[in-house]
């Protein structure tokens, strides 16, 4: 493993703390979200503010060592770690504060978004944000970030207001779009590529702190008619309507029959992204549906963003898809159906495969406005699968890879980053004019690809190679 020779002096200098192998902290430090992954940083830099960020990129440059950026730690492809280099942890950056003349949010590059939710609820807003809890906001914003309310109001991307960015030089910007618009151009769907978002200002519309959601559940020898009359549902609802189908492992709760109880079962999940009185109707069609769980009800909004937390634990081995889809055709139930009931048994009980609606709330954004592209699909295909032993590594990955093979002739050959382990999927990611453009970027703030731990965007002249 390699040594930093400066560490005592980067301990110093920081406001924060170092990690090196053997301290207490660092075991923790190093672990992501999907156990697959396991690196060991030469340290980890826990930075408390921006000035920490960019002494440990300075530090990581001058000595020509990886950088890896952690928040939340939950990127499958296991990119907030590395091995010898310096992981650079935001996890101290915890500051949220809610300006409601302006409408906005300010929260610091470590919060994670069931803290955001939390924060932001007590004044009755939000911004879209992630599905899970413990997801950071910094690699699912500069990703895109597709959550619940996306189908209203859009990515979570297209609430940023403004960042802070430290840049592979250890400068500290600003961007927005009057400041260094074209940076926030790119870290609008371009991740990680040109810097460390230390800070986050997002927009704030108004929902909550009650919804109306919930659960449906079917079983799968009904999926076929359900998937299809959820579809139909889906194809014709308002864009208040946020919702997902998938095929999980029916849960040992009291709400659930005995005879579902540890079995394959087709699953709704929906929200109604506005008042919760008007919610009821609006998922009449679902109801129509005849689930034979029903626990759709008025709930608290962190609660709904809270639901799929205990099928998404860290420290299960997993690999995921991120496909979109152009439409939900019955040739595409049909596959969808022949491949989910056999994976998510295999991976029993965490493995999730899954469709969301997106609505038209993502395609209100112009696409050319930000680096995040495809905004004009209907549906975003995700298998999550998740298994505990490593000897089954090889068989679940295969079979994943199957199902997105089985379901290609219905996608638009994109793929979204955040929910992708692959490196050779980016430029389906963005298409050939606006990868051209991330490239030129890359040039001006990352020539020499510092910041290459990450779905990477490589510079016309790289110092590194691409990470496989």
């Amino acid at each position: 493993m390699a040594t930093i020779d400066p560490v005592n002096a980067l301990r110093g200098a920081l406001s924060g703390t170092v990690l090196l192998p053997g301290e207490s902290g660092y075991e923790e430090g190093r672990r992501v979200f999907n156990a697959m992954i396991d690196r060991r940083p030469a340290a980890i830099a826990r930075c408390a503010d921006a000035a920490d960020v960019a002494m440990a990129v300075d530090t990581a440059r001058e000595h020509d060592l990886i950088v890896a950026v952690r928040c939340g730690g939950h990127s499958i492809a296991g990119l907030g770690t590395c091995d010898d280099g310096m992981l650079i942890d935001l996890s101290g950056l915890k500051s949220i504060s809610v300006d409601l003349a302006a409408r906005t949010a300010t929260a610091g590059g470590g919060v994670l978004w069931g803290e955001y939710d939390a924060v932001t609820q007590e004044f009755g807003m939000h911004s879209p944000g992630g599905r899970v809890t413990t997801t950071g906001i910094g690699g699912f914003t500069t990703g895109g970030g597709y959550g619940w309310t996306s189908s209203k109001y859009g990515l979570a991307c297209d609430s940023l207001v403004s960042a802070e960015v430290v840049l592979a030089d250890g400068s500290i910007v600003r961007a927005s779009e009057r400041e260094n618009p074209e940076l926030f151009w790119g870290i609008r769907g371009g991740g990680g590529n040109f810097g460390v978002v230390t800070e986050f200002e997002f927009r704030l519309d108004a929902l909550g702190p009650t919804v109306f959601a919930g659960l449906a559940l079917f079983p799968m020898e009904r999926a076929l008619e359900t998937m299809r009359g959820w579809r139909d549902w889906a194809d014709a609802a308002p864009d208040e309507v946020a919702t997902a189908c998938a095929v999980i492992t029916a849960p040992p709760e009291p709400f659930v029959p005995p005879d579902l109880q540890g079995k394959p079962v087709f699953g709704v999940l929906a929200m109604y992204v506005g008042a919760p009185e008007l919610g009821e109707e609006a998922m009449r069609p679902l109801r129509d549906l005849r689930p034979v769980v029903d626990v759709l009800a008025p709930m608290p909004y962190v609660d709904f963003q809270a639901v799929i937390d205990p099928i998404n634990a860290p420290g299960s081995r997993g690999y995921w898809r991120g496909e979109y889809l152009r439409e939900l055709s019955d040739d595409a139930v049909d596959a969808y159906l022949s491949h989910a009931g056999g994976l998510a048994g295999r991976g029993a009980p965490l493995s999730q495969m899954v469709v969301f609606r997106i609505g038209q709330g993502v395609a209100k954004m112009p696409d050319e406005a930000t680096a995040f592209s495809h905004r004009d699909a209907r549906y975003l295909f995700h298998p999550i699968s998740a298994w505990s032993d490593p000897s089954d590594d090889e068989a679940m990955i295969a079979a994943t890879r199957a199902f997105a093979a089985a379901m290609r002739p219905f996608g638009t050959g994109a793929s979204y980053l955040n929910f992708t382990a692959e490196g050779n999927r980016v430029r389906d990611a963005y298409g050939e004019e606006k990868y051209a453009r991330l490239v030129a970027l890359k040039d001006s703030y990352d020539p020499a690809n510092v910041f290459r731990l990450n779905q990477n965007i490589r510079p016309t002249h790289p110092a590194e190679p691409v990470l496989a």
